[in-house]
């Protein structure tokens, strides 16, 4: 079976949630930075947010900064228990503000193919953000695939289903 293939389990995953923690609060401490973390595990994932109060982590909020942060963390996790991780990362609720991202591209993409288009070609995402898509395109009926490989791979969204 391979990495991606086996489902860790709760206490897998827990404890790959309190590493990334430790990791992460040594991180802000270092940088002086306040953040109340939260752990969850779900859909076979470890789930790790940081909220703030204050606007402290506005900085490590904007996409690209949680993404580099989300493979260190990674990175750190898997280092400490040998384990390949798929942790998700949160910083300042920027998870879901990509997530209404996602939907109004998504909206966007339909209201083309509404118009007449057959398809349409969304950019390059991650695998995360593209199961979301592929979640968002089925909710509202139509259908969507994968295509390309590594940092070109692309989502295409075709008719109703």
């Amino acid at each position: 079976m391979s990495q991606e293939e086996a489902t860790p389990t709760l206490k897998a995953l827990e404890a790959e949630g309190d590493v990334a923690a430790d990791y992460l609060e040594e991180l802000l401490d270092i940088c002086d930075l306040d953040g109340d973390l939260d752990i969850d595990a779900r859909n076979g994932r470890a789930y790790v947010s940081i909220a703030s109060a204050g606007s402290d982590l506005e900085r490590l909020s904007r996409p690209e900064a949680v993404a580099a942060l989300q493979e260190l963390t990674r990175l750190a996790v898997q280092s400490k228990t040998g384990e390949f991780s798929r942790l998700i990362l949160d910083v300042g609720g920027s998870r879901q503000a990509r997530e209404g991202e996602l939907e109004r591209i998504v909206e966007a993409a339909i209201s083309r193919i509404e118009e007449g288009s057959v398809s349409a070609a969304l950019p390059p995402m991650s695998s995360y953000e593209r199961k979301l898509v592929h979640d968002i395109v089925a909710d509202r009926g139509f259908v969507s695939t994968s295509r390309g490989e590594g940092k070109e791979r692309h989502t295409i969204i075709t008719g109703r289903s």
